[in-house]
Parts: C-alpha cells; structure tokens; sequence
C-alpha cells in the first residue's frame, strides 16, 4: 500500500533542465512592450476616430490606450504588469537552473553571486555609473532589483524547501503590511501611504545617495530599498511556479493549476487591497498577490498553448525575444535605434499622409526584433 501511494505522488523531475518555450515566449511577450511597442500602440491608438463611420462612440480605445501607462499611484493597470510579470519569470526560471549546476554547492553559490552582481552591475551602468556624477546617479534601478530579487531568492531556494519558501513568502507579505501599517515616519503617521508620507519613500531620502529622480514619483525610488523586499516575493512566486512546471503532473494539471491560483491571488489581493491599498511603486504586499496572479494566468495560457498543444509559431518572435530579453533591455540604452530607424524612414516619415512618430517608431521596433532574429538564429545569447 506504501508504494502504491508514492508512485501516485508527482516528483520532480531532476532531468528538466531543457528551456521551457513557454517562459521564453512570455518574457518575450513582457519585454516587446518595453522596446516600444506600448508607444507605438498608444499612436495608433490616437488616431482612432471619436465616432466610427456608423455612429458608435469610440470611447472605449481611450480606455485601452489607458493600459499603456502606468497609475500614477493607487490602482492597477496592464502596464503596471511589466516588471512584476518579468520579476516572477525570473524565479520561475530558477529551479531550472539550479538543476543544471548539480548537487556541487560552492558550484551553485559562485553562479549565484555572480549573476547577482552582474545584474546590479549592469544596473548602475544603465544608469550611468561610469560618468562618475555621484551627485545625479540613481543607485537602485530594474537591474539592480532584478540582481538582488534573484540573489535572495536563488539562494532561499538551495537551502528551503517548498513548504519553507511558502513560509517565508506568506512572512513577508504580511511583515511588510505590518511594517508600512504600524510604524510611522518620524514626525509623520503611522499607516500613511501618500507619496510624501509613506516609509518606503522616506527610507530612500534619508539612506539612499545619489539622486531620487521626479518621474519616479519623487518622493522615493520606485525600486527602492525597502520596497525590494516585497519584490522577493514576487520572485519566490516564480519558484513555486517553476517548481509545479517541473513536477510530474500532466501539462493540462499544470495549466489548469496555474490559472486557478492565479485567479485567486487575484481576488484575494484584490479583496485585501480595501486594507492594504494596491501601490506599484511601493510594491505593497496587495500588489504583489494582484500582479502575480495576473502573471501566473498567463503562464498558464502560454504554457497550455505552447508547451502544453504545442503551438509554437505564433510566439517565435517573443520567443525569440525572450531568450536575450536582458541583452535588448541594455542595448536600447546603448545603441541609438531611434536615429538608425530615421536613417533609413525618414522619406517616408516626411510623406504627406504618413504618421511621422508612428512610421519611425515602428522602424525602430523592427530594428531591435532585427537583431534579436539574427542573434537567435546564430545561437549569441547573453549567459550571465
């Protein structure tokens, strides 16, 4: 009867070590958006008329166009997906990794810290480190939350169990409510959760060197040091989730998994976001729990999809994408694909009828999706 019980009981597969195409794809998916196609998808969506030709009222592309932008500070919106989606692909990726490198524990360690501190790295030079202009430098960014996220998490994940990990995960979110809800700012209220008054910001003010920038709500750094530790969870998600692609359920349980808590981390986080409101920029623990269940049905959709029916070809370029996904992200900070696109569209840009900004920001788009197809096609990939 015992060993009848324990083949039933799904195991992990130490053999999973091949890409999931799936997550690939879904990266891919993420990052298109951050090499403009959000803008170039808000354009288009400007030049929609106000009425169509039989009358109907148009009003609802307004809305849509509004899901390309960020709240500006309670709320949720697609776009304010992004790097959270992208955060908890990066957890999901990890128990893959970690089944590449063996059982050799000073192995796993050097892999770790070294992807750790070439993210941040490569962080500090996205923001310009390298012009030594301390006073204007903005020390903490997407890289660096991605490196030091990953870092925390890889390295809960060699040493803690899953039932460990949900336990740190649920410590977490409910420690960082408590932290934003019971401890004031000095001299401010406890619980305030205003741009000017929250705990987040003030911690990045006072600690934080360098300069905290306006268009990040100018208060605090959006990716600042206490709201990292939220972002953790959102890491330790992906685990969980690269962990059940990895078990021996089949691929229809796998998606149908995902998509139900999914679904329900969304309602809960919705539901707890009346206590706890839903703030991106301080990555409250709502957010965490709405984003990332947003972000685990979709998984689900393209892992069932991709991985699951096998249709593959109408995700080849996100997947494509995907697999140098950081790489683009770096580039677009160093080549001028803008300039290159108005190059060679600059005619056609300048022709009567023809959408100037649209015309070269598609080109731009194509140049950046050029290069990653050539890249792709011969094997160059960016291995941290």
């Amino acid at each position: 009867m015992q060993q009848h019980v324990q083949s039933e009981v799904p195991t992990i597969d130490k053999t999973a070590s091949s890409r999931v195409l799936s997550i690939d794809a879904r990266r891919g998916f993420d990052m298109f958006w951050i090499m403009g196609a959000d803008t170039l998808v808000k354009k288009l969506l400007a030049l929609v008329p106000a009425t169509t030709f039989a009358g109907a009222s148009t009003a609802w592309v307004a809305g849509l166009a509004e899901q390309f932008e960020h709240v500006e500070w309670e709320g949720f919106r697609f776009y304010d997906l992004i790097f959270p989606l992208f955060l908890m692909l990066v957890g999901c990726s990890i128990p893959f990794s970690l089944n590449k490198l063996g059982e050799s524990k000073p192995r796993i360690y050097m892999r770790i810290l070294r992807r750790t501190f070439l993210l941040v790295l490569m962080g500090l030079i996205y923001n310009g480190i390298q012009n030594f202009d301390w006073d204007q430098l903005r020390w903490m960014g997407v890289l660096q939350r991605i490196g030091i996220c990953y870092g925390i998490a890889a390295l809960l994940a060699v040493h803690i169990g899953p039932r460990g990990l949900f336990a740190v995960w649920v410590a977490i979110l409910l420690g960082y409510w408590g932290i934003l809800t019971w401890v004031p700012v000095p001299g401010g209220t406890a619980g305030d959760l205003t741009p000017a008054g929250n705990l987040s910001g003030y911690l990045d003010r006072t600690l934080l060197p360098g300069k905290i920038l306006e268009k990040y709500y100018g208060y605090g750094d959006n990716e600042g040091l206490l709201s990292t530790i939220p972002a953790v969870a959102t890491v330790l998600l992906g685990i969980g989730a690269g962990r059940w692609l990895q078990s021996g359920y089949s691929k229809l349980e796998k998606a149908s998994g995902l998509m139900a808590l999914g679904a329900a981390l969304v309602i809960l986080g919705t539901f707890w976001g009346n206590y706890f409101p839903i703030i991106k920029n301080l990555w409250t623990s709502s957010f965490v729990l709405v984003a990332g269940g947003w972000s685990l049905m979709l998984l689900s959709v393209f892992y069932g999809v991709i991985d699951g029916l096998g249709f593959r070809g109408w995700a080849w370029l996100w997947i494509v994408i995907g697999a140098n996904a950081i790489t683009i992200y770096m580039l677009q900070r160093i080549v001028p694909f803008g300039k290159i696109s108005e190059f060679f569209l600059k005619g056609i840009a300048n022709l009567e009828y023809v959408d100037r900004d649209i015309v070269l920001l598609a080109g731009a788009l194509v140049c950046k999706c050029t290069l990653l197809i050539v890249m792709y096609k011969k094997r160059m990939f960016l291995r941290l």
